[in-house]
């Protein structure tokens, strides 16, 4: 058994060829032997998200704290708040952040697939982040 202690780690910023804004990723993990599982904690800043991007075996975001914004393509941007779980499906193209005010703080957990747990796509625009959720 590995036991990975709260402050062993220390904390790296998101890159920018994948996040807009402050974003500072905690306690990465990475499943032992041939498990493929891996994960993180993930702090967005107001203003702050992801570009797109697809997992090719799906992801599972789990909101600690604040509030934040995500979208799958195609459709509206939905409000996620502390607590709320998010199951993104295999393949598909979303993009997760924080609101224009509020920070969030995500546990995101996904598996690898070949070696690679996600695919990196174009960044969100300012203009499709601020269209917001419907009101």
């Amino acid at each position: 058994m590995q036991l990975l202690r709260n402050g062993s780690q220390p904390s790296a910023k998101g890159p920018e060829e994948f996040f807009t804004g402050t974003v500072r990723i905690d306690m990465p993990f990475k499943g032992s032997g041939d498990a493929k599982i891996s994960g993180g904690i993930v702090t967005f800043e107001p203003g702050a998200r992801s570009a797109w991007h697809t997992h090719p075996l799906g992801q599972v975001l789990i909101v600690t704290s604040g509030k934040g914004w995500t979208q799958c393509e195609g459709e509206p941007i939905v409000e996620i708040n502390a607590g709320d779980i998010i199951i993104c499906p295999p393949g598909h193209k979303h993009w997760h952040g924080a609101t224009p005010t509020t920070s969030m703080t995500h546990i995101a957990v996904q598996e690898a697939l070949d070696g690679k747990a996600v695919d990196w796509l174009q960044k969100v625009t300012d203009e499709e982040y601020l269209a917001g959720p419907p009101q």
